[in-house]
């Protein structure tokens, strides 16, 4: 197959050249065409069309051994004829789609409305003006120039609508920018191997080209289509294509067929790329839905409408904010090539139902315990401010019509609107001011502040909430094997030809028949990709590339000066007969070649006490095979097995067996042919713990976390492994099992599990040696099903291999391993350790328990504005017909309190001090008794001098009284110092907000935040523009110094007032125990049913697989209120909320979901990173 086969095809095909795609002996078409047949159809095509694979690879100029050239004009041709290997993403929104999106918000279209009716009505002059008879209220005599001002309230309002609506969309942007950022970061670090001109290379994805020859191992995700050269045992999950769970193994002659976002499951081997970006099987799906996207978010958009009546705007908004993220969530980084298949309709309830398909966790513990009180918040918002309006109403109409006996005269009739919508204006005020819209921006904030954070702390997180998560984690299960090791595999000891060697034999000491058998072993039965390469600096060790337990026994033969290259190029991977790759059931490997006399050798290498069980004969010290009984067994396992393991290392069996050239073996036996082997040699190899582990595991257990560890290998290698991390101590009542017996005793007679047996187990458990993939689940999903705490467990697990995927999936929170973990357990991960080490997960529940803390320091904060600005609109406009904020100051106040605050307190950076307090856990209310002793003492501080000062603080300063002023009066000095100290008193308390345990010193690293800083100045110095020149839009009228002084005297005193605060001992409150349990799991409104937590905790768990992603913009929170209103209709309403807060106790409202036959066709290409249906099931 050379040059000269190669020229000669091509001298032989010059004639159909201009037909055939330019240079290459077959179109993108007929690739393409080719990769969608399956099986046995695709072998009789290429038989038919091509011949064999070897023939496509000529076609391609490619070679199956070399690869392609590499040289940049070819590789450039072959993406200009076949394509990239990228999918295009989305447009992102743009910025006045985003501004569109944020005016559809409730609140503000109703005061968009109010507003443009006051404006209406100011510049309609109707003939009854003149007529005094009309309303006494109007009092003092109008000055003509003020009447013509009455246009200005109205445009401050729509001014400062405009600035929310602004400040929104541009926090909306970019954290869409910040999204694609990280997501085109994913993207690059994605490699894949490629043979390039006989050099294995590592290129990142989205460099394949049709013609390349890529390897692909266990663990890998196909980041194009191919079909299949050579190899071994090749498994392949297609489920994310096919929707089938079982693994599909694939051969030359009977499926070559590899197609791109599918996983390598087991096995080795090369294949061909022949499509790849769009013209992938992936990419033609995406390619499918790109183009009927469109139509039908059009058709979705009016779906929406007619189902959801009044709560359309935010639900709009609410698919479309989030698919950005969405995006970067389902994805990880198979270049784009993996996004999700399905993400069509971007508003629709189709998309809720695929995500709900896709997702796995249930909601996050915080967004749970925020939903719930924005909803009740939002009902007390929606009381009051309807109570406003009715008092004001009727104390208007009794008092004109009523007492002044005034009959309603056709020409007054628009003076008499014109109050009306004043007094809508106030309610609808008092409803912003009470609404936390806040809220979703600080947690927005706080979250994507953390995860730009986390980067740099080796966390690269992939869903958002599962950074807030993990500070509620109470336990960790850790794999062994480089999280808390190295994963540097290095052997120490040796037992070879009956001795036992304490450290690395010297190589003369052993016989030379064994030493060749060992290299032989060592060399052909490990995977080719795994090499020891020199170190890249002087001095430092080599790099071992590939499996590190190989590298290792690689290692050994390097140490006993022998080379395992000759060996292996003498006997080249196309060479070997057949192939038992490693997999966590045979927990060995074994490879076949044939011997030059026609006969075969199968060297196997696994680990120790599995191996030498089916041994039957050892190599003595002079080469010879000797008999070796069960009893020798169990005295080597004696003698040097358990030794090795107590010294913490890993031990692993080499051995042998000839069989005979005929008859042939029978293969696909297993049983026999693994069995009467002959041991060459035992090794211990040892893989160091890593340095900093042991203090990242006392930090651990110090912050409230237990740490298990669960690993594959032997009971007294981890047992001695973590006794050196620290995760036992000597002396200690703790359990250590191994898989066997752990499954022994948690399985009744009839072997199922049992929740209760768990139960006794799991709280003592601290090592699970020689462990199963499905042990893993079975533990971490017992762990998180207990009942057996007063709090439920919130477990996060690391893994890397492709077996541990079910457990990352199942946990609260999955770590996969950056470096070492493979595509699948990434894909099935929320957050990749980038540098494989324990002590970040540490760094990750840090920044976990920073965004509680910092949402609880906003909530403290928001909720004292609230409650104040709440009580002094609704009590001055029940007294005074007028609130003395105006509705423009409230904006202002909202702004500040909402976007400003939200900004400053989510940005507090973590400190140490964090994890010296237990975890929160599930049932613990958000608004702890001492956040409430501080909401309502600042309350009750800021309540007193406001109505003093409104009452009579004309008297206290010598000015005119502001109360009681007509229509359009110029705006009182008395009025503009109640609005002055109001904000003033927000700053300080600001400040006071920055602690919430109670801590009395509030500026304790103050100077460490320096967005705070520049917050609270500029927010100081926007107030003094507002009051000085802000005139009749903002109702201020210029301050003297001296009134300045007090309000800022009267501000300082909130800091004082903390202090006193601070001093009143919590536990002496008996009474605030109520307050503070808002978010208490039983108080769940009447429509989520169960009133019993058990029971929810029970919904929730079924919802595991489901949680439908949350990070839902800004307005979700309003459209929940919105929603309040439909209450009383029940179903359309149950529907709305459930979709919108994903804690679905009644399955059968899932079905209200629209749009039947797109969920369908969901379930069918449901993404990669969801389950197989049958595995869905056991959620």
């Amino acid at each position: 197959m050379g040059d000269m086969t190669n020229s000669d095809f091509y001298s032989k095909n010059q004639r159909n050249e201009s037909s055939h795609g330019g240079e290459f002996g077959c179109t993108l078409e007929e690739l393409r065409s080719l990769m969608e047949l399956r099986g046995t159809e695709a072998v009789v095509k290429i038989k038919e069309t091509y011949g064999d694979t070897e023939a496509i690879c000529r076609r391609l100029k490619t070679s199956p051994v070399e690869g392609l050239p590499g040289t940049a004009p070819d590789l450039e041709k072959r993406k200009q004829i076949f394509g990239q290997n990228f999918i295009p993403p989305k447009k992102p929104k743009t910025f006045l789609q985003l501004v569109w999106e944020a005016l559809q918000d409730v609140t503000l279209i109703i005061l968009e409305i109010a507003a443009i009716i006051s404006l209406g009505l100011s510049f309609y002059h109707p003939p009854g003006e003149s007529n005094e008879g009309c309303a006494t209220a109007q009092g003092g005599a109008e000055d003509e120039g003020e009447a013509e001002a009455g246009w200005i309230e109205g445009a401050a309002i729509l001014l400062s609508v405009i600035c929310v609506v602004l400040v929104t969309a541009f926090n909306d942007w970019s954290k869409e920018k910040q999204f694609r950022g990280l997501q085109s970061r994913i993207e690059q670090e994605q490699k894949f191997t490629v043979v390039r001109a006989g050099q294995v290379v590592q290129i990142p994805v989205a460099e394949i080209v049709v013609g390349d020859i890529a390897q692909i191992k266990y663990g890998d995700l196909l980041p194009a289509d191919g079909l299949f050269i050579q190899g071994n045992d090749l498994k392949i999950d297609e489920s994310s294509l096919t929707g089938e769970s079982d693994q599909v193994r694939k051969s030359v002659d009977k499926d070559p067929m590899l197609l791109s976002g599918t996983h390598v499951m087991e096995g080795s081997g090369r294949m061909v790329v022949t499509a790849v970006g769009v013209n992938s099987q992936t990419g033609i799906i995406f390619t499918l839905l790109g183009a009927g996207g469109e139509e039908e978010e059009k058709k979705d958009k009016k779906g929406v409408k007619k189902a959801d009546g009044l709560q359309l705007p935010g639900k709009m908004q609410d698919g479309n904010v989030d698919s950005s993220q969405s995006k970067a969530k389902q994805q990880d980084g198979a270049a784009a090539m993996e996004m999700q298949p399905l993400k069509s309709a971007e508003g629709g309830d189709a998309d809720d139902k695929k995500k709900a398909n896709m997702h796995k966790k249930e909601k996050s513990v915080l967004q749970g315990k925020l939903t719930k009180l924005a909803v009740q918040i939002g009902k007390a918002g929606l009381v009051m401010s309807a109570i406003t309006v009715i008092i004001l109403v009727l104390y208007f109409t009794v008092d004109t019509f009523v007492v002044n006996k005034k009959p309603w005269l056709p020409e007054c009739t628009p003076v008499y609107v014109q109050y009306f919508v004043k007094f809508f204006i106030i309610g609808v005020t008092v409803l912003v001011v009470a609404v936390p819209e806040g809220l979703p921006l600080a947690v927005t904030i706080s979250l994507a502040y953390s995860v730009k954070k986390m980067m740099k702390d080796n966390n690269l997180v992939r869903h958002l909430d599962a950074c807030e998560t993990m500070g509620n984690a109470t336990a960790i299960c850790s794999d062994k094997t480089g999280t808390l090791t190295t994963n540097r595999m290095t052997v120490v000891q040796a037992y070879v030809g009956d001795v036992h060697y304490k450290e690395i034999p010297d190589p003369s000491s052993i016989n030379a028949k064994t030493m060749e058998l060992l290299v032989n072993a060592i060399a052909i039965n490990s995977a080719y990709t795994t090499k020891i390469l020199p170190p890249e600096k002087e001095g430092a060790l080599p790099r071992q590339v590939g499996n590190k337990t190989e590298c290792g026994l690689l290692g050994f033969v390097l140490d006993l000066k022998q080379d395992y290259e000759p060996v292996r190029s003498q006997m080249p991977e196309e060479k070997l007969y057949k192939v038992y790759t490693f997999n966590s059931v045979r927990k060995s490997m074994s490879t076949v070649i044939k011997m030059p006399d026609e006969s075969f050798r199968m060297y196997s290498k696994g680990a120790s006490e599995i191996v030498l069980k089916k041994c039957c004969k050892i190599l003595n010290g002079t080469g010879e095979p000797r008999v070796f009984r069960p009893r020798d067994r169990d005295e080597m396992v004696k003698k040097v097995i358990e030794p090795m393991a107590c010294d913490g290392l890993r031990t692993i069996c080499v051995a042998y067996r000839d069989f005979p050239s005929s008859p042939e073996p029978d293969w696909d036996n297993e049983n026999d042919i693994l069995n009467d082997l002959t041991c060459i040699c035992v090794v211990g190899i040892e893989d160091p713990v890593r340095p900093e582990v042991p203090e990242a595991i006392r930090k651990c257990q110090r912050a409230g976390i237990t740490v298990r560890m669960v690993t594959g290998d032997n009971i007294n290698t981890a047992r001695a492994i973590a006794i050196k991390c620290g995760i036992i101590h000597p002396g200690e009542d703790f359990l250590c099992l191994e898989g066997k017996e752990f499954n022994r005793r948690i399985r009744n007679e009839k072997g199922e599990i049992e929740q209760e047996r768990i139960d006794k187990i799991w709280p003592k458990l601290r090592v699970l040696a020689r462990s199963s993939p499905t042990d893993k689940h079975t533990l971490v999903k017992g762990i998180i099903d207990s009942t057996h705490t007063e709090q439920r467990q919130v477990v996060a697990v690391t893994g890397d291999g492709t077996n541990d995927g079910p457990a990352l999936k199942k946990a609260d929170v999955g770590f996969a391993m950056g470096i070492a973990g493979t595509d699948v357990a990434k894909e099935a991960s929320d957050i990749i350790l980038t540098d494989d080490n324990f002590s970040s997960i540490v760094k990750a529940v840090m920044w976990g328990r920073n965004v509680y803390d910092s949402i609880s320091k906003f909530l403290q904060f928001q909720l004292t504005v609230n409650v104040v600005a709440v009580i002094v609109a609704f009590t001055g406009a029940c007294i005074t017909q007028d609130s003395p904020l105006k509705a423009v100051q409230m904006l202002w106040v909202n702004l500040i309190m909402d976007t400003f605050a939200s900004l400053a307190l989510a940005t507090e950076p973590p400190t140490e001090t964090l994890l010296l307090r237990k975890p929160y856990g599930r049932n613990k209310p958000l608004i702890s008794r001492t956040m409430m002793k501080n909401i309502l003492g600042h309350a009750v501080y800021q309540l007193t001098l406001i109505f003093t000062l409104l009452f009579v603080g004309e008297k206290m300063f010598q000015i005119d009284s502001g109360r009681n002023a007509p229509l359009h009066s110029p705006p009182s000095e008395h009025y503009t110092i109640i609005f002055n100290t109001f904000v003033m008193m927000q700053l300080f308390n600001e400040i006071n907000a920055r602690k919430i345990h109670g801590e009395r010193n509030v500026f304790d690293g103050i100077f460490r935040n320096p967005i705070f800083c520049t917050i609270v100045l500029g927010t100081f110095a926007i107030q003094i523009v507002i009051v000085q020149f802000g005139g009749k839009p903002f109702s201020c009228s210029p301050l003297q110094l001296d009134q300045w002084m007090w309000c800022i005297f009267i501000g300082l005193g909130e800091l004082v007032w903390g202090q006193v605060i601070a001093t009143i001992p919590t536990s002496r409150l008996k009474f605030l125990k109520e307050a503070g349990r808002l978010t208490q799991k039983e108080e769940i409104p009447e429509e989520e049913l169960n009133e019993d937590v058990e029971e929810i905790d029970h919904a929730e768990r079924e919802l595991r697989r489901g949680q439908i992603l949350w990070f839902r913009g800004l307005n979700r929170i309003q459209t929940q209120i919105e929603v309040v209103n439909t209450f009383k209709s029940g179903a359309s309403f149950q529907g709305a909320l459930r979709r919108q807060s994903s804690v679905t106790s009644q399955s059968q409202d899932v079905a209200n979901l629209s749009s039947p036959s797109r969920v369908s066709l969901s379930n069918a290409l449901s993404s990669p990173t969801s389950l197989p249906p049958a595995a869905a099931g056991q959620g």
